[in-house]
């Protein structure tokens, strides 16, 4: 009788035919919208509003990616190439920021430690963005910065969830007592986090990365505000792309579409290290 529950028993491990329905449901909502944007950036306007809409990629994707690229108040490549500066500058200043403040607060003890965690922690709270804008700009007016990069990159070059993130990331990651048996042995605090604490955290690292790159790539707000039209970023440029008395959605969609290869290039490139690592540190702990 026993063995008879044992054998009914299911494997949790093994996922079930409603699970692999639901996964091939998730899978689908969330590649058709990738999809039908190449699909109406490889066709006319007049396809765009057709009923029933199209489903199959037409044949002008090339000459639509021209028609962008040709675009001259849109600057699209002067906007794709100021976007992967700021991005990748931004993206190294929030990890390696971040690392060094999580691995202080996580396992350095100091006076004040808490307090200054927490102060991180409110930053989280407030949209500081919305609400410190005119500062922020009367502030890029003082230092001469309006029109130019500097005003973009410096105020994402810190990131208060970056830092909470890591810092629960190396409590998690990293035992004190391996800390404490590296200072016993005579390392540095920049030693230990050199060979200690990094190789422990990347992948933590590569997960806040991939955020970061995201969120700023895809950040309009600001750089609409503080940049000039003939200086933009990407997501500046696709809102050049409108017409003065019609929508071409053609050419935002073909625009849109180019704008994503850095992500999905970005994605392809490190989702496998993020998950492995992922993976690989679950399987250790």
């Amino acid at each position: 009788m026993s063995g008879g529950r044992r054998r009914s028993r299911r494997d949790p491990f093994v996922a079930t035919p409603l699970t692999k329905v639901a996964l091939l449901a998730t899978v689908i909502l969330s590649i058709f919208p990738i999809y039908w944007m190449v699909i109406i950036a490889s066709r006319t306007n007049s396809d765009a509003v057709d009923v029933p809409p199209p489903l199959l990629p037409g044949g002008n994707l090339g000459e639509n990616i021209q028609r962008v690229l040709a675009t001259e108040d849109a600057h699209f490549l002067q906007g794709m190439l100021n976007s992967l500066i700021v991005t990748s500058s931004v993206t190294i200043s929030v990890v390696l920021i971040s690392t060094f403040a999580g691995f202080a607060f996580a396992r350095l003890h100091f006076r004040g430690r808490n307090l200054l965690l927490g102060s991180i922690l409110l930053t989280m709270m407030v949209p500081l963005q919305q609400m410190g804008i005119v500062p922020l700009y009367q502030l890029m007016v003082e230092l001469g910065w309006v029109g130019t990069l500097k005003a973009v990159i410096l105020p994402y070059l810190l990131n208060g969830f970056g830092v909470f993130l890591m810092t629960q990331y190396t409590r998690q990651a990293v035992p004190e007592e391996l800390v404490e048996a590296a200072r016993v042995d005579g390392a540095s605090t920049m030693r230990i986090w050199w060979n200690v604490i990094l190789p422990a955290v990347r992948p933590g690292m590569a997960v806040l990365a991939l955020q970061t790159f995201m969120l700023n790539w895809n950040e309009f707000l600001w750089p609409l505000i503080v940049l000039t039209p003939e200086n933009p970023t990407v997501q500046v440029s696709i809102s050049f792309l409108t017409a003065a008395h019609a929508t071409d959605y053609v050419l935002i969609f073909t625009g849109t579409a180019l704008s994503v290869l850095p992500l999905i290039f970005v994605f392809v490139a490190f989702g496998r290290q993020i998950v492995g690592g992922l993976m690989e540190g679950a399987v250790k702990a």
